[in-house]
C-alpha cells in the first residue's frame, strides 16, 4: 500500500489557442480594477512625465487619477455640459479640453479654474490638442471647422472649413510643429499645415472617421471608422497600405504601444484588438463587458486603461516578477550554508535528499482504501481549486481499469443518480471524454433499467441522454458521408492531374 500511485489527471490543450510571445506579453496584467465614472468615457490621456497620472474625460468632469489610485486625485468640473478630449501638453503642466458649449478651455494642472478660454466655435468641440511647439492649440468641432489658437494671447491664428460634416477626431505631428490631421464624419481625413491657407492632403477613408493616429516617424497614418482600420503612407501622397476588418462593429479608438510595434483598436463590439505593425495581423485580443469608446497605454505599457459607454473605467496593471526577486534573496540551503556561501559542489560530494512527501487528494485516499463508491462521490464534491470534468472522468477511468466501476455506480438514490446523469448529459458528447463516459452510461443503464418508470426526474434525464446520443450518432454519420465525398473528390482530382514523372526525370538529368 505504500507504493500507491495517485490518479493521473490528463490535461487537454484548449482548441484554437496558440501560445505566442504576444500572448504571454499581453496576458501579463493583473486582474482589472473597475472605476465607475459619471458618464461614457470619451477620452483617456496619460501625462508624459512621471508619475504618469492620467486624465479621464467623462460627462461634465475631467478626473485625474494616480497610477494606483481608485479615487480621483484632482477634478476639473467647471463645465456646464459634456466635456471632451482632455489632453496633456508634452511637459505635463497644462491640460486642454473641449466642451459641448463650443469653447476650448486650458487648465493648469496645479489649479482648478481655466487659465484661458478660447471662443470661436459655434458647436460642440470634440477635438483638442497641442502642437509640438507647446504654444499653439488645435481644435475641431461640430461646426465643420478646425482652428489653431495662440496660447499666450488666447486668439485665433487660423481657421479651416474644408470638412462638410462633424470633425470628431484629430492628432498632431511630434516632428513638425505645423502639421496636424483631422478626421470627419464626411468620410475624409485632411492633413493641414498651419503655414498654408488650405489642407495639403485629403484621404478618403470611406466611412465616418472616429479616430486617427500618426506613427512616431510621422510617415504613416492610421484611421478608424466603420468596421475598418486603415493604414496610409503619408510620404507617398496618402497611399493605402492595408485595410483591416477584424471588428464586427464600429471601431472607436486607436492607440500605439510604447515601442510602436503594436497597434491597438477598440470597438463597440466590446473587443480590443492588438495588431503587429509589421504584418498587420491580430496577435492578441481583449474582451470587455461593454462597448469601448476610449483606450490608452501608459509608458512602457505598464498600464492599459479602457473607457466604456457604460461609464466604467477598466484599469489593468502589469505584473512584476516579484517572485523571482524573492527567490534570489532567499537564504542558501543548509548544506551550502555549512560549507560556506562560496562553496562550489564537487563530484565526490554526497548529497542526502529529503524524501518528498506526497499529499493525496481525498478521492485518492478513498481509492487507496478500496472505498470506490465514496471515491467517486469525492470526485464530484471536489473543491473549486481542482474541480473540473477531467478529475471526475479520470476517477471513472481508474474505476473502470480496476473493474470496480459497476460497484461504484450501484446503490445510488434518486439525487445521486440524477447528479450522475446530469454530468453525463453535459460531457458525453465531448470528444475528450466520450470513450470513458459512453462506457459509464452503458453501465448505468444496465444497473438502473429495472427502476425506470419510478421517478419522473430520472426518466426525463434518461430520455434527454438518449436524444443527445442519437443526435451525436447522426452527426457522426453525416460527417463520415462528407469525408467519403471529399475522398472521392480528391481521388478524381489526382487522376485529372497526374504527376509528370517522365518530365521530372528529364529535368533531373
Amino acid at each position: 500500500m505504500a507504493n500507491y500511485k495517485p490518479v493521473v489527471i490528463q490535461s487537454f490543450p484548449k482548441l484554437g489557442e496558440k501560445v505566442t510571445k504576444d500572448t504571454l506579453y499581453w496576458k501579463n496584467y493583473k486582474a482589472p480594477i473597475q472605476i465607475k465614472e459619471f458618464g461614457a468615457v470619451n477620452k483617456i490621456d496619460f501625462s508624459p512625465i512621471p508619475p504618469y497620472n492620467y486624465a479621464v474625460t467623462a460627462s461634465s468632469r475631467i478626473h485625474i487619477y494616480g497610477r494606483y489610485s481608485q479615487e480621483p486625485i484632482k477634478t476639473f468640473s467647471r463645465f456646464k455640459d459634456i466635456a471632451y478630449c482632455a489632453t496633456y501638453r508634452d511637459d505635463g503642466n497644462l491640460l486642454v479640453a473641449g466642451c459641448e458649449e463650443g469653447s476650448v478651455r486650458l487648465f493648469d494642472i496645479g489649479g482648478r479654474a481655466p487659465l484661458r478660454q478660447f471662443e470661436g466655435h459655434t458647436k460642440a468641440v470634440h477635438v483638442v490638442g497641442f502642437l509640438s511647439d507647446k504654444y499653439r492649440i488645435v481644435s475641431g468641432a461640430d461646426d465643420y471647422t478646425s482652428k489653431v489658437w495662440d496660447v499666450s494671447s488666447a486668439s485665433e491664428i487660423v481657421s479651416y472649413k474644408e470638412h462638410t460634416d462633424y470633425v470628431r477626431c484629430g492628432c498632431t505631428s511630434k516632428l513638425n510643429a505645423d502639421i496636424f490631421v483631422t478626421g470627419s464624419y464626411d468620410h475624409t481625413v485632411k492633413v493641414f499645415d498651419t503655414r498654408t491657407e488650405k489642407s495639403v492632403m485629403t484621404i478618403e477613408h470611406g466611412q465616418p472617421v472616429e479616430s486617427i493616429n500618426l506613427f512616431p516617424s510621422g510617415g504613416l497614418l492610421v484611421t478608424a471608422g466603420g468596421r475598418y482600420v486603415k493604414v496610409w503612407d503619408i510620404l507617398k501622397g496618402g497611399q493605402l497600405l492595408v485595410s483591416l476588418r477584424n471588428h464586427h462593429k464600429t471601431v472607436t479608438c486607436l492607440c500605439l504601444s510604447s515601442s510602436g510595434q503594436r497597434l491597438l483598436s477598440g470597438s463597440l463590439d466590446r473587443h480590443v484588438k492588438v495588431y503587429s505593425t509589421t504584418s498587420y495581423k491580430v496577435v492578441h485580443s481583449f474582451n470587455y463587458d461593454a462597448s469601448i469608446l476610449s483606450l490608452a497605454l501608459a509608458p512602457e505599457d505598464e498600464m492599459l486603461v479602457v473607457g466604456m459607454t457604460s461609464g466604467i473605467l477598466n484599469v489593468k496593471h502589469r505584473k512584476h516578477e516579484e517572485r523571482e526577486a524573492f527567490h534570489r534573496k532567499r537564504r542558501p540551503a543548509y548544506r551550502t550554508f555549512v560549507k560556506g556561501r562560496n562553496y562550489m559542489p564537487k563530484q565526490e560530494d554526497f548529497f542526502v535528499s529529503k524524501p518528498v512527501r506526497t499529499h493525496l487528494k481525498k478521492y485518492d485516499k478513498l481509492l487507496k482504501s478500496f472505498q470506490v463508491s465514496k471515491a467517486l462521490d469525492a470526485a464530484f464534491q471536489a473543491p473549486r481549486k481542482w474541480k473540473s470534468p477531467e478529475v471526475t472522468v479520470a476517477v471513472m477511468h481508474e474505476l473502470s481499469r480496476r473493474g470496480t466501476l459497476k460497484n461504484a455506480l450501484a446503490g445510488r438514490d434518486e439525487k445521486q443518480l440524477s447528479l450522475l446523469l446530469t454530468f453525463l448529459i453535459r460531457h458525453v458528447t465531448d470528444t475528450r471524454f466520450a470513450p470513458v463516459l459512453i462506457n459509464v452510461a452503458e453501465v448505468i443503464i444496465d444497473i438502473y433499467m429495472p427502476v425506470i418508470g419510478q421517478s419522473v426526474v430520472i426518466d426525463k434525464q434518461f430520455v434527454k441522454l438518449q436524444n443527445l446520443v442519437e443526435k451525436e450518432i447522426d452527426y457522426q454519420q453525416e460527417l463520415l458521408e462528407v469525408l467519403g465525398m471529399m475522398d472521392a473528390l480528391f481521388a478524381t482530382m489526382a487522376r485529372k492531374n497526374p504527376t509528370p514523372l517522365n518530365e521530372n526525370k528529364t529535368d533531373g538529368l
